[in-house]
């Protein structure tokens, strides 16, 4: 860090620096074109070495304090990583910077990959913005497109940024600058593989030719930028090497800056995040990671382990409920009906009054496809109610199994629960869709069965009474449902974004609808949080049971945990195991 003196030099004695410099190469006695070009190359100089004076002189644009730091190191370091809590303005300080090295480094080849090639084309939109707003950046640009299939910018000085999908199609490109914004979406194999091998040769300007500026000679540069992830992945390793490498006074330099930054910058509302941080549904550990910017790491207790449930994020898409499908006029954009054979289940983890620590209701959507040994179990859609009423949550329920033409309800009735399979027992109107639902009964439970009154009442509602013994079953089935690849989720929220730009008119949403939409792949990071902060205990028979810390929850733990647990009492059924032991409580089934 001892060449960040330069940082805070005055600009007047740099100016002194100058006419020294003019004066010692007698400066008057030169030709215009002599003068000229001596005068480019002091002030080339001044500027490489305080880039983010260049920003605010030549190109107009004012920075924070720590975007010029951040800046200064960018170009003063041949590895740099920035861990950035949300607000910051993390892709324009990308924009910036990508100018900055283009036009002081004439012939820069500058390539950006992200975990969509559609969030690396951010970086060329942000710098269409920046060229609109100064009209010296405008007069540096020879070409701008920011069309999907070919984003681009061209410099008159022969720089150029282009961006590139992260996988194995794009290999053979060259690059003497690699941008990978939001890292950790990006396959390791395709980081160390593909984008790296970009990096053959430096920037040879001319003089490097002369043989007293051989010792000039250029590095390539790799700049990495994300929110902090989960220890288990191999971006933290990377972040560790970083770190060390900066410790020992290499040219690395890594930092992570929280949200309080961004507070204090006037770049984020202090009364927006106290808002959230507020609310119900608050996620202590996405938070953490992605606004505090630091790094997630589960208990060695943890029963359910990150990678196991990661590795399963594979639906590109939920299954939105039927109106969603309304909003967005595009014919590939469409409800999916049942596959023959497949079951469908809807399962509930209920709570009662709001404002309780651990007490929300969770209904999750099972599809369970049909396979050769049984079902693949998709978790296509979860949504989550602080509270309510007995009845309005049988409601519900009820909307959720006719939209989604539902086989079964699976249903926890201990408690609370009780209360709603009573209402699910009993006639139920509807108001919001003016339409009464017929009652159900049990189909697992006779003692629960006799509270419905009503003889003919299709039973269809599966009965969860929860005990030591269940309990522990239920957990070892969803972990050994999820190591083993048979329970697929949805994509992570950044990837669900990418996935709904792809159909016509979800642009034009307003941003609370497209909120609803995004919700479905939240729901399901909330899940994986809730899940690895379960810590077992095991007693001397070998139950386990699950705790989870304090103030926090697992209701949607729960909500799948009933759903897999239904799904393979089917399977069973289906494939006429007859090995398995199946409990008195089984039989109805």
């Amino acid at each position: 860090m001892a060449s960040y003196s330069n940082f805070t030099t005055d600009r007047k004695k740099h100016s002194r620096g100058i006419n020294l410099f003019n004066k010692g190469r007698n400066f008057n006695k030169k030709s215009k074109s002599e003068r000229l070009m001596d005068g480019i190359g002091a002030w080339a100089s001044f500027y490489r070495a305080n880039p983010h004076r260049f920003v605010k002189e030549y190109l107009g644009i004012t920075l924070k304090l720590f975007q010029c730091i951040l800046i200064y190191m960018m170009v003063h370091n041949h590895y740099f990583m920035y861990l950035a809590s949300r607000g910051q303005g993390k892709t324009w300080l990308t924009s910036v910077y990508c100018c900055v090295q283009a036009i002081l480094f004439p012939g820069t080849k500058i390539v950006i990959a992200s975990g969509t090639k559609g969030q690396a084309r951010e970086v060329i939109e942000k710098i269409d913005d920046l060229r609109k707003e100064s009209q010296n950046l405008r007069r540096e640009i020879e070409d701008l497109k920011t069309s999907t299939n070919d984003a681009r910018v061209e410099f008159h000085n022969g720089s150029w940024i282009k961006i590139v999908a992260s996988n194995d199609g794009a290999r053979s490109k060259r690059a003497n600058l690699l941008i990978v914004d939001e890292f950790r979406m990006v396959d390791f194999e395709i980081i160390s593989k593909v984008l790296r091998k970009f990096l053959t040769a430096p920037r040879s300007p001319k003089y490097l030719e002369k043989e007293e500026y051989a010792h000039l000679k250029e590095r390539n540069k790799e700049i990495y930028l994300s929110s902090c992830w989960y220890k288990v992945h191999w971006s933290y390793n990377r972040f560790v090497t970083y770190f060390n490498a900066m410790m020992k006074g290499s040219k690395y330099f890594v930092c992570g800056l929280p949200y309080q930054i961004a507070i204090k910058e006037g770049l984020l509302d202090k009364d927006q995040v106290k808002d959230e941080m507020s609310e119900e549904d608050f996620d202590p550990i996405g938070w953490s990671m992605e606004m505090e910017a630091l790094w997630f790491g589960e208990s060695e207790k943890a029963y359910f382990k990150f990678e196991d449930l990661e590795k399963n994020r594979k639906l590109a898409s939920p299954l939105f409920p039927p109106d969603y499908y309304d909003l967005i006029k595009d014919s590939n954009f469409k409800f999916e009906n049942k596959k023959p054979g497949e079951v469908r289940l809807i399962s509930n983890d209920i709570a009662g009054m709001a404002g309780k620590d651990n007490d929300a209701s969770v209904y999750t959507i099972f599809r369970l496809i049909p396979n050769s040994n049984g079902y693949d179990r998709h978790i296509v859609y979860m949504e989550s109610i602080v509270g309510g009423h007995t009845g309005s949550q049988a409601t519900r329920i009820r909307q959720l199994f006719e939209d989604y033409a539902c086989d079964y309800i699976v249903l926890d009735t201990q408690s609370i629960g009780l209360g709603v399979y009573d209402a699910l027992c009993q006639p139920l109107y509807d108001k919001e869709r003016a339409k009464e639902y017929e009652p159900l009964s049990c189909i697992n439970d006779e003692k629960m069965a006799e509270r419905c009154t009503y003889q003919n009442a299709e039973k269809l509602i599966y009965s969860i009474k929860g005990n030591a013994q269940l309990n522990s079953e239920i957990a070892v089935l969803l972990k050994d449902g999820f190591k083993r690849g048979k329970i697929k989720i949805p994509i992570n929220e950044n990837e669900g974004r990418e996935y709904l730009k792809r159909f016509k008119g979800y642009e034009a949403l307003p941003e609370e609808t497209k909120a609803k939409f995004v919700s479905s792949y939240v729901q399901i990071t909330l899940l994986i949080n809730e899940m690895i902060n379960l810590e077992a205990e095991y007693s001397d028979n070998g139950q386990i049971k699950l705790k989870e810390p304090k103030s926090k929850r697992k209701d949607r733990y729960s909500s799948v945990a009933y759903g897999n647990y239904v799904a393979t009492l089917l399977e069973r059924k289906l494939n006429k195991q007859t090995e398995y032991d199946i409990d008195d409580d089984l039989v109805y089934f």
